[in-house]
Parts: structure tokens; sequence; C-alpha cells
């Protein structure tokens, strides 16, 4: 298969852009189904003639069908698609950029979905549908799965699409306030009730004091029960924030927000903020995982995208241990430049 992917390179490169093109058409009605060729043209930015002349191709390919409600991929486009993308991320070289990054960054496993999350909901969607799948790879029976908040993560629980019957579901932090939807007992709660598994929940914030942090262990024994299943999950999933934005939605204050980038924070993960060459500057205290927990986890999985977020990925990896990190072709490609540099 590589092999043909490069000879498709040399000899025919524009049929790349043709088929990556279609790709996306079809990814995004797979998405939006039932989708009108208006609607479709608006999110893809391009104009509705445009995407006219390629659906018109996709239905008499017998790829998407067409409906007075909108347009719906069939059964088989549905099929093709799964393929393509393993071609497209083949074509457009992602393939040897996975395995070089992995080589750098002294990782087990990337996986980069072509794309840009930030520019596009879709391939937002499609690191949740990766992670997902990643996810379901490694899952065992009886295991514990640990899983931090944010809108990446809730997409993963949006695309789990298997069971996994005697898996418990934990937070791998306390909560940040932000929308309930994005929260990590949400999105634990969300997962468990998909596998068909159990969770337990953690109502304690982040950004409490040491003090009150171990007043509250000694004196709830769910709490340290919850605790101590975080720290010894089978399998963590987190996402990566840029520092200052985290620093923000923690609520923390301006002098300490400053001072956190000041210091050279760029990457923020389960509380730690971290320089681009891993140095920690800053801690939030809460319950559940600490960065030098991660040597107790049995695989320890990161999902991050968009561009903005290399440098924060590249110092969450270098500040502690990250085996599999699930990115876009957007951030892959930025991280590759930060590396050469």
């Amino acid at each position: 298969m590589k092999d043909i992917a490069r000879l498709h390179r040399k000899i025919a490169p524009e049929l790349i852009s043709i088929m990556e093109d279609r790709y996306n058409i079809l990814r995004h009605i797979q998405y939006a189904q039932p989708v009108g060729r208006r609607a479709l043209a608006a999110m893809l930015g391009v104009g509705e003639r445009v995407v006219r002349a390629q659906v018109d191709f996709l239905k008499s390919a017998g790829l998407v069908d067409f409906s007075p409600l909108g347009m719906t991929i069939t059964d088989e486009g549905g099929a093709l698609l799964s393929e393509l993308a393993a071609y497209i991320r083949l074509v457009c070289g992602l393939t040897d950029l996975e395995e070089e990054l992995a080589a750098k960054l002294r990782l087990e496993r990337v996986v980069i979905i072509p794309g840009d999350s930030q520019a596009d909901a879709a391939v937002q969607r499609e690191l949740g549908r990766a992670a997902a799948g990643v996810l379901s790879q490694y899952l065992g029976d009886n295991m514990t799965i640990a899983v931090s908040g944010g809108s990446t993560m809730a997409t993963l629980a949006d695309a789990v699409q298997f069971s996994a019957p005697g898996s418990t579901v934990v937070p791998a932090r306390g909560g940040l306030g932000e929308q309930v939807e994005y929260q990590a007992n949400t999105i634990a709660a969300r997962i468990a009730g998909k596998l068909g598994g159990r969770y337990r929940l953690l109502h304690i914030p982040d950004g409490l004091s040491e003090e009150a942090l171990e007043a509250i262990l000694a004196s709830d024994g769910n709490v340290r029960a919850v605790a101590d299943m975080i720290k010894h999950a089978h399998i963590l999933v987190h996402g990566i924030g840029q520092a200052a934005q985290m620093a923000a939605r923690r609520g923390l204050p301006a002098e300490t927000i400053r001072e956190i980038t000041d210091r050279g924070a760029v990457g923020e993960a389960l509380g730690y903020y971290c320089t681009i060459k891993g140095e920690i500057v800053h801690v939030t205290n809460s319950v559940g995982l600490r960065l030098a927990d991660l040597t107790g986890i049995g695989r320890v999985i990161a999902v991050a995208g968009g561009s903005s977020k290399a440098a924060a990925i590249v110092a969450v990896i270098g500040a502690g241990r990250q085996d599999i990190l699930i990115t876009d072709e957007a951030a892959a490609r930025a991280i590759q430049g930060l590396l050469h540099y």
C-alpha cells in the first residue's frame, strides 16, 4: 500500500486533492446527515456550485443518497470512507510522519487525522472517533479507565460504539466548573453508559488548598476510594491545553496567570503547567492524577489537535510519561517544525 501511495504522489499528484475534497465531503455528510447542499457548502467554506458537482458524482457512484430532508451517506459510502481515510493518510505522508514523531517524541505510537480540528469541527469529531478506536484496541476485561474533561474528550464519548460491561470509568481529576457536558465527571458517566459499565464520580473542584484536600480525604472514605481507583487505572485518556487558556478556565488570579506565562509555560495537562522543554512551573491542587502517578497507569493516551496546540503538546509529552498521541495533521506538521527548529 505504501508503494502504491508513493507512485500516486509521483505520477498523479493532482488527483490527491480531488480525493481529499471528496473524502472531506463524505466525512461532513456522515456527521451532519441529513444535510442540504447549502448547509454543506457553508460547513466546507466553498461555493454551492462546487458542492453540487461533487455530490452529484458521489450520488452516481452510489456513495450518497438524496431525499427531501437532505443528503445522507449510503452503507457503501460509509464503508468506503473508512478505507479511504487510511489511504488519504498514506498519500498525504501522514503514516511516515506518525513514525517520525513517535521516534522523536519517544512515544509508543502516534495517530494523525487529516485536517485541522481548529478550523473544521468534523476533524475534531474524527479525533474523538480515532481516540475511541484506540481505546477499544487496548480495553480488556474489568479495566478501569480514567478520563479528563474538555471538548475533545466529549467527542470521544460521542464516538464510543462498543461495549465493555466489566469496565469502570472514573474522572482523572476534579472539576473545572466549566460547561457541564465538558466536565470529567459527565464524560466519565457518558462513556460508562456507552460501554455498559460502571462509573465513580469525584465531586471535588480543582484549586482547593492542600489542607482542604487532606481534610476531605481524611474524612470521606468514598473520595479516598475513588482517588485510589484513579491512580491505579489501566488506561488514562486525557486532553492537552494551552497554558494561559487553561489557567483562565480554572479561574486562577490574573497575577498567577502572568507568573505562569512569564516562567515560560505553554502547555497544561492534569493541572500541570509546563514549558516547551517539559519543565513544570505550576501545579493546580486536586484530588486525582498527578504527573508523577502516570508511571502506575497501564497506558497513557493523549488527544489534542490544532496547530496552536503544537507547543503545548511537545511541552506535556516532555514533562511526564505518555504512550500514545492522537492528533491532527495541522498540529503534527507544526510539531514537526518545532522539533526541527
